[in-house]
């Protein structure tokens, strides 16, 4: 209380013991994998493992380059923004290192029957570095001389020769170069019939960058897509992104990928319970997971109950995979098959705009998908559906559409996705709103302010349909007061504060029971 010395009028702010609770972020997704590239923007990350917030395939390939062979996770996120999606964090894995084999670049002759006469080759292994050459203009009789510039990375000159010829004399290029560059090596390579004097000009002027080698592919294994919370690097290090709400590893399938073509289902458990396991750790996000490709149902199924056992009510699962273009063009194919759980992501985030996170992310099409691996028939899905696993159907006219939305839960609590992710919004909303009540004094008047706050939150879930019920009452409860704080309670600096909602359960199977009506003669 303020102490008043003075006669007059005094003005004072008092705080309101109600506060408004804005809804969690729904529709964050992480996808982690390969990419053509590492960003070069971080020099406390060279490699780029970190996670990297990007709102737009644009803003990707600025970071992490385009579509590659032998990378799924730019085909998914791709697929993410296609079909909704906003918010993406990137993890990137190396899956490659440099070749141990110098950069080179052939330099043109300025008369193309000549070709490339002249081959430079780095000193160091992979050197990213440039050649610059320039003719020298000159009234001497026979061929002009020309001039040799060494480029570093960051555009300044390193090395500079000057006058130099193609001939036997003692400026020849290779003869100069080799003799005093600590960069570079040259190799002139000349026909024994070829007759310089002729020329005008024999390079041809230009900029030509030293062209490293192809990395090499390296194993991954499942402890490095698994990663470290402390080296902020693969699954773990999307500790540090508190936002995230859906986690998808389309690469998968690259690094399970044995030599002959086969996948190695060990790996594909090991990886996928990593993931599973990091979701539930977290408690606000869920999995997106693929089923292995070139499965039929009776395949899936076996697979799914004998090997991958998983149980949780923080993970999907979708089968069969997608056909989409090919946007790398290998192999001449126009198609190609590619895990479906990029493109689900952005469903999800357009199901969440478009309806809300209470919605079943089901019954709706899927964007830039040309076909499915398999076509699954409904007697086939009899057999998936109960055991969580999510088809995709072509539906003719209807397109190809999701045909699911179930968790791998075996709970019939959390059976259904949009019960879970609703759950882990009103959660994190309750978490991230509530802060205010920290060391605030625990009594009544606190007790009535949270009260207000969560049925004020609740009570707009339920007029947007979110919960069930016919009036708030059934829909949602908050209960604060001393029953929930008896004194022992307040005693240990705790407040309990109890709430309830009744989520609203998508209508999976819709009967409609018709019988024939006869009119009976009066």
């Amino acid at each position: 209380m303020p102490t008043y010395a003075a006669p007059g009028v005094y003005v004072e702010e008092m705080p309101s013991a109600q506060k408004s609770l804005t809804p969690a972020p729904t529709a964050i997704a992480a996808f982690v994998g390969f990419t053509e590239r590492a960003p070069n923007d971080d020099p406390s990350d060279p490699e780029g493992t970190r996670p990297r917030l990007v709102t737009s395939w644009t803003q990707f390939e600025e970071l992490y380059g385009s579509f590659t062979p032998g990378a799924m996770l730019p085909l998914s996120v791709y697929g993410f923004f296609q079909n909704g999606g906003t918010i993406a964090y990137i993890v990137r894995i190396p899956n490659t290192e440099p070749a141990d084999a110098p950069s080179t670049a052939s330099l043109p002759a300025a008369d193309r029957a000549l070709g490339s006469p002249v081959h430079v080759e780095s000193l160091e292994q992979g050197a990213p570095l440039q050649v610059v050459v320039r003719t020298v203009d000159a009234d001497a009789d026979g061929p002009a001389p020309f001039d040799l510039d060494i480029v570093g990375p960051d555009g300044t000159t390193i090395e500079s020769f000057t006058n130099l010829t193609l001939d036997d004399s003692e400026r020849n290029v290779a003869t100069v170069v080799n003799a005093a560059s600590h960069t570079v090596r040259v190799r002139v390579d000349l026909a024994d019939a070829v007759d310089l004097s002729s020329l005008l000009e024999v390079m041809r002027p230009g900029t030509y960058p030293l062209v490293a080698p192809a990395p090499h592919p390296v194993p991954v294994s499942p402890k490095r897509f698994a990663g470290s919370e402390s080296a902020r690097t693969g699954i773990n290090g999307l500790t540090i992104a508190d936002d995230v709400t859906m986690v998808i590893v389309p690469d998968l399938v690259t690094a399970a990928t044995r030599p002959d073509g086969t996948i190695d289902l060990a790996m594909w458990k090991a990886v996928q319970t990593a993931l599973i396991g990091h979701c539930e750790r977290q408690g606000n996000r869920m999995a997106i997971l693929d089923a292995p490709p070139g499965m039929t149902p009776q395949q899936v199924r076996e697979w799914r109950s004998d090997v991958a056992m998983y149980d949780s009510a923080f993970a999907a699962m979708y089968y069969p995979w997608i056909r989409v273009e090919n946007p790398v063009g290998t192999n001449g194919q126009s198609e190609v098959l590619i895990p479906p759980s990029g493109h689900i992501a952005g469903v999800w985030s357009r199901t969440d705009d478009t309806r809300g996170v209470w919605k079943a992310p089901a019954n709706d099409t899927i964007r830039g998908c040309l076909d499915v691996e398999r076509s699954i028939t409904k007697n086939e899905q009899a057999l998936l559906n109960p055991i969580g696993i999510n088809c995709i159907r072509p539906f003719g006219t209807r397109g190809i559409r999701i045909w699911g939305a179930r968790t791998l839960s075996s709970d019939s609590d959390w059976r259904y996705i949009n019960v879970r992710r609703l759950f882990n919004m009103v959660e994190t909303t309750i978490l991230d709103g509530t802060q205010f009540a920290v060391f605030e004094p625990n009594d009544v008047t606190l007790w009535e302010g949270i009260t207000r706050t969560l049925t004020a939150f609740l009570g707009g879930l339920w007029q947007d349909g979110a919960l069930f019920g016919a009036s708030p009452e059934e829909a949602f409860y908050v209960k604060c007061d001393a029953e929930t704080n008896p004194p022992a309670v307040i005693d240990e600096g705790r407040l309990v504060v109890e709430v309830g909602i009744a989520p609203v359960k998508p209508a999976e199977f819709v009967v409609f029971r018709i019988s024939q009506h006869k009119q009976l003669a009066g």
